[in-house]
């Protein structure tokens, strides 16, 4: 089993197209044509993390979170990300994060937060943009059938609760090849028409490399004509944030006491209550200030996240109350998700959660 089998299982759910612009996602440092011994996965990749990868026979950090966020100009041991670095090429460990390509899974961080919390009926509360792609093609006819069930087995076509999904529309096409050409139907040099099918499906824009491969192989012609656009729709099944409701209406008060205690966190900053029971629940993991306006028109009654400015609590404005759990303490659990994703995926080799606790903020 090598590391690159381990991030394309790992890109199943978290594919590195979704990560955010500013982010430093995938394999930071090693070789993705290593053999696995063990994988340790952990939310912060820190030296005392190493040191137990060392000890437990892992040669593969997957982290949460990525040691090398902007560039290094230097590697000699100053500071902490530079001592990490150094030792995990000593010691000949590869380094993997995944950070917001797995918050803006649906099945990533924030999933996970509902699921601790129990919330129902989950849906994403910052649909990402510019995910959805549209294919269009042109094929003989006689040979639509098989090349559209080549692009459906590759992932196109599948839209919401969708699948096998395209529009079809038969024409004559048109074309003549010149002296280098070498025509499956026609002549060289010679105008030929064809009874032809446009076949038009949409795709999720991670999946076009596997798309464009499935079309080139089964599509019959010496030239493949098509065109890739990038839809303006709205995919609820990519973004980050995500909104959920508790079985049962509680108060406020009493909510924010399971918050505390279900997350695990030494403290919870929140905005003035308001007094109504809440049910309607907003999350999002890590540093979610700017979603506050987001939350609030999601209808939320309660928005989880961490790194509240104390400005920032103002925007509550008696709408909504904003509660600060801290930023480890919302990410915590994808450590988790990951080790039980691994697992189900992989049993001949260890896949070990870390027992490292990386939070920076101690609570008195």
């Amino acid at each position: 089993m090598l590391i690159q089998d381990v991030i394309n299982a790992i890109e199943e759910i978290a594919p590195l197209p979704y990560a955010e612009d500013f982010d430093n996602v995938g394999l930071l440092v090693g070789d993705k044509s290593e053999n696995v011994t063990g994988v340790l996965v952990c939310l912060d990749t820190l030296e005392a993390v190493v040191d137990e990868a060392i000890e437990k026979n892992c040669n593969l950090i997957v982290s949460f979170h990525p040691i090398i966020f902007s560039g290094l100009k230097k590697i000699t041991g100053k500071n902490y990300v530079e001592r990490v670095v150094l030792k995990a090429i000593k010691n000949n460990i590869a380094i993997y994060a995944t950070h917001t390509a797995l918050d803006n899974s649906i099945v990533g961080v924030n999933d996970r937060i509902c699921d601790v919390l129990g919330l129902q009926n989950k849906k994403i509360l910052i649909p990402q943009k510019s995910t959805i792609k549209k294919l269009v093609t042109f094929v003989p006819t006689k040979n639509a059938d098989t090349l559209r069930e080549a692009l459906f087995n590759a992932g196109a076509g599948s839209i919401g609760n969708y699948d096998h999904c395209s529009f079809n529309v038969t024409g004559k096409g048109s074309f003549k090849g010149n002296e280098a050409s070498n025509p499956v139907v026609g002549k060289k040099g010679v105008t030929h028409f064809e009874e032809e099918t446009q076949i038009g499906v949409t795709f999720a824009k991670h999946l076009e490399s596997k798309i464009l491969k499935a079309l080139f192989k089964n599509h019959p012609y010496e030239e493949v004509a098509y065109e890739i656009t990038t839809l303006e729709n709205t995919n609820q099944h990519i973004g980050i944030g995500m909104v959920g409701e508790l079985e049962t209406a509680v108060n406020p008060t009493e909510f924010l006491t399971f918050v505390k205690e279900r997350m695990q966190t030494g403290c919870v900053r929140h905005s003035e209550i308001i007094d109504k029971k809440v049910k309607k629940i907003a999350v999002l993991g890590g540093s979610g200030a700017f979603a506050i306006p987001n939350a609030i028109a999601a209808g939320a009654d309660v928005y989880i996240t961490g790194d509240v400015k104390y400005h920032d609590f103002y925007k509550a404005e008696n709408k909504i109350i904003i509660a600060d759990i801290g930023h480890y303490e919302t990410e915590q659990f994808t450590k988790n998700l990951l080790v039980e994703f691994l697992t189900k995926k992989f049993t001949n080799f260890a896949v070990v959660l870390s027992v490292c606790n990386t939070n920076p903020v101690k609570y008195l």
